[in-house]
């Protein structure tokens, strides 16, 4: 585990880019940067990719590799949805599916949900999907490779982010993460309803 945060705490510098101009960096080979940053930069993307993280954590603190099988889930699927996503397939209610994720993974953090891991990489693949497609279809198709490199390392960190709150300080306290995610689902509720 310190190796891994090391590691991310030498990515932290990248986060610190800027001004990569109106051609999104496409030519200054910085399509990994923007690819890599974008998951930080939607709150309801962020809130999602952590809230996997915590509750894995929360629902196998007893079994690190299955605590690992939903985030490798939502890693994997959110790629196949940024592949598509740049393919320009369109699906019909990806924000409201986005919102639902929320609401959903939320409520499994509130009410401490266990389900069986292969349950759980389900779930968490499916809404990784919706995820995906609205990150391919905002980030450069003509640098995909590198866009979608970036994407899935920066999911990758909010999970691993999401899993270390959920160990070091959610999983020791009852009611703190019955209120974080009850505030991610009324984020997610409010979403869907706005």
């Amino acid at each position: 585990m310190k190796r891994i945060l090391i590691a991310l705490c030498a990515l932290l510098p990248a986060l610190a880019f800027a001004h990569i101009g109106a051609d999104a960096g496409i030519h200054h080979g910085s399509a990994f940067i923007m690819g890599l940053t974008h998951p930080f930069t939607g709150l309801d993307h962020m809130a999602a990719m952590i809230t996997v993280g915590v509750w894995s954590m929360l629902a196998f603190r007893h079994s690190p590799r299955a605590a690992l099988t939903a985030p490798a889930a939502f890693a994997c699927l959110l790629l196949v949805g940024g592949l598509l996503g740049f393919a320009g397939i369109a699906f019909g209610g990806v924000e409201p599916m986005i919102a639902a994720s929320l609401l959903v993974l939320g409520l499994m953090v509130a009410l401490r949900v266990k389900l069986p891991a292969a349950v759980g990489a389900l779930i968490v693949g499916a809404f990784a999907i919706f995820h995906g497609i609205a990150h391919g279809a905002e980030l450069p198709a003509e640098r995909a490779a590198a866009a979608l490199s970036g994407m899935v390392l920066g999911t990758l960190i909010l999970h691993v982010s999401g899993m270390t709150l959920a160990r070091f300080g959610l999983e020791r306290n009852v009611w703190l993460p019955r209120i974080a995610g009850a505030g991610v689902a009324l984020f997610g509720l409010s979403l869907l309803t706005a």
